[in-house]
């Protein structure tokens, strides 16, 4: 892809995937909620972190995982030369959602969680060597420094860099999913933002890979459109849950496409991500350092996030999440901007400050320190709350 094409010209023909991830999730949601009622497979409210009121339906995750892959299926017959890699990235969402799916039937541990999140990562990264990533991720952080590695140690280097963004995107989305519509909605705002990147990177030819470009756009795309049909149902007062099989599906997409922006080998676009998918890393922050402070595990689950303490501060579960909607928007927007008018000299410095910044608030707001609602012995999951 030589010189400047229009946004019109890389979404022809790939916006219908869209709709169609659309129509799937929005009809296979009710059948996955009325299959989750008849068989049990509900979650049911307790005295500390699952608040709401009736049981509700799991298995949301299994519809949008479902638009999803026949989306994915379907715009990626014609670039053979990307069947590795869609193949790849569509066995490692396979991967993902049915340890979600174990986890809402059977409580697993964390570190059976984690372990299917490794595994995951570890199809993912067979499928990114095809593209290069073994290589360009590497010299992503290399560069700026001026160290090269060799071919061996760069894919060394990858694949721990792989597994790390997996674990963390998982767990970060998982912990984000608290709330009626949270998850589901900021994730969705998340993929378009995503939309924006990769259309403007497919604009302007960053990387050589024939369809490469064009693949990331069909990623973002589809999975959109599989959220916005979840959506509906999930909205407050939800009538279905996405589970951890959902949660995690969405961590794992977000930590795929953070990945395929290191095809550039420049921490630019990779960075963008990161600014784009802030709010559940700020959340997840805080959920860790308040738990450290508390000296209990960090998986140790708790009804103190971000969004728990507007809740207990007289704000509506609507209003919050009308809020992390707005915040979201605003970071996509952000991450977009900066990734296509700063370079990263200026970038990075302007993320620190953002940062240290959030984190004299939380501090000045008492939001920080630990209180009785953590649970040493258990585990966090879903606490979606009407």
């Amino acid at each position: 892809m030589d010189g400047m094409i229009s946004p019109t010209d890389v979404l022809a023909g790939i916006w219908p995937l869209a709709i169609l991830s659309f129509l799937v999730s929005v009809m296979l949601t009710p059948l996955v909620r009325w299959i989750a009622y008849r068989t049990g497979i509900v979650d049911r409210p307790d005295d500390m972190l699952k608040p709401h009121a009736r049981p509700v339906a799991y298995l949301g995750g299994l519809a949008i995982c479902a638009g999803f892959l026949v989306a994915l299926i379907v715009g990626s017959v014609p670039h053979p030369h990307l069947w590795p890699l869609a193949i790849t990235i569509g066995t490692a969402t396979i991967v993902i959602t049915l340890t979600g799916l174990l986890d809402d039937l059977m409580d697993l541990k964390p570190r059976t969680k984690v372990a299917g999140q490794v595994i995951a990562a570890g199809i993912l990264f067979i499928g990114l060597c095809t593209a290069g990533i073994h290589i360009s991720a590497a010299r992503m952080f290399l560069a700026p420094f001026g160290v090269s590695a060799p071919v061996w140690l760069a894919a060394v280097f990858s694949a721990c860099l792989t597994v790390v963004v997996v674990i963390a995107a998982c767990n970060a989305t998982n912990l984000l999913d608290g709330l009626d519509g949270l998850c589901g909605g900021v994730t969705g705002i998340i993929a378009l933002g995503f939309v924006a990147l990769t259309v403007y990177l497919a604009c302007y030819g960053h990387h050589a890979t024939e369809g490469t470009d064009q693949f990331r756009v069909i990623l973002c795309l589809v999975m959109a459109g599989a959220v916005l049909g979840f959506l509906p149902y999930n909205i407050p007062p939800a009538s279905i849950f996405l589970g951890d099989a959902g949660s995690m599906l969405l961590g794992f997409f977000v930590a795929t496409m953070m990945m395929l922006f290191a095809l550039e080998g420049t921490m630019r676009w990779f960075l963008a991500a990161c600014v784009i998918f802030g709010l559940p890393i700020i959340d997840t922050a805080l959920a860790v350092v308040r738990r450290r402070i508390a000296g209990v595990s960090i998986f140790a689950g708790d009804r103190s996030h971000l969004y728990d303490q507007l809740v207990d501060r007289g704000m509506s579960v609507r209003t919050v999440v009308k809020l992390f909607y707005a915040l979201s928007l605003l970071a996509a927007v952000m991450g977009t901007l900066q990734a296509i008018f700063l370079r990263i000299r200026y970038a990075l410095p302007l993320d620190i400050g953002i940062l240290i910044a959030v984190a004299v608030i939380f501090i000045a707001k008492d939001m920080v320190r630990p209180n009785n609602h953590i649970v040493p012995g258990g585990s966090e999951t879903d606490s979606e709350t009407l």
